[in-house]
């Protein structure tokens, strides 16, 4: 499965950014896709997910409120809808696949990143 994410950029604190994950190669309903993020000199975090088939969906704490994952079974594509942006967000936004399930240790398929930043 192949996986590309778009959206990111530069944004203001308290501005809005939607990023687009592309799934090829493999039947979306498959999979569990998940949103993560790595800030220099900080580990990789959980942002968010979306299960497959039912889609039902998971939120990290941080985002939680700000923060909206949805999918596009004609587009196979999965979105992450940010909004009220803080600067801690800032972060490359990695998208991720995985037939099991959105709680697995490790993602077994990833996206190349899509820099956040967010900055006045």
């Amino acid at each position: 499965v192949q996986l590309v994410e778009s959206g990111g950029g530069l944004v203001q604190p308290g501005g809005s950014l939607r990023l687009s994950c592309v799934v090829s190669g493999a039947t979306f309903d498959d999979y569990n896709i998940g949103w993560f993020r790595q800030a220099p000199g900080k580990e990789r975090e959980g942002v968010s997910c979306i299960s497959s088939r039912a889609r039902g969906t998971y939120y990290a704490d941080s985002v939680k409120g700000r923060f909206t994952i949805s999918s596009d079974n004609a587009r196979n594509t999965v979105y992450l809808q940010m909004n009220s942006l803080k600067p801690e967000d800032t972060a490359v936004y990695y998208c991720a696949a995985d037939r099991s399930s959105c709680f697995v240790p490790q993602f077994g398929s990833w996206g190349q990143g899509t820099q956040v930043t967010v900055s006045s």
